[in-house]
């Protein structure tokens, strides 16, 4: 679970971007922290990179495939 200390520096949004999944190797569409659905590992990844691949952590065949979200988008310029 992402932490955070000042709750001011951060702003809730409703947008549908944090409801897209993606698989690993995808562009990043955002510069952000992403969460696995899965087995919550998080990874920052920078807009264009691709989001870490299957074998970034290994977790258990019963929580599933690695699928990412994003979980804070970082603000670095035109989104």
């Amino acid at each position: 679970m992402a932490l955070y200390k000042n709750a001011s520096e951060l702003v809730k949004s409703e947008s549908a971007d944090f409801d897209l999944v993606y698989t690993p190797g995808t562009k990043a569409p955002w510069s952000g922290i992403y969460i696995c659905t899965n087995c919550r590992d998080e990874a920052a990844c920078n807009r264009d990179d691709p989001l870490p691949p299957q074998n970034h952590r290994q977790h258990s065949t019963s929580k599933g495939d690695i699928r990412w979200k994003v979980l804070i988008k970082t603000q670095t310029g035109p989104n």
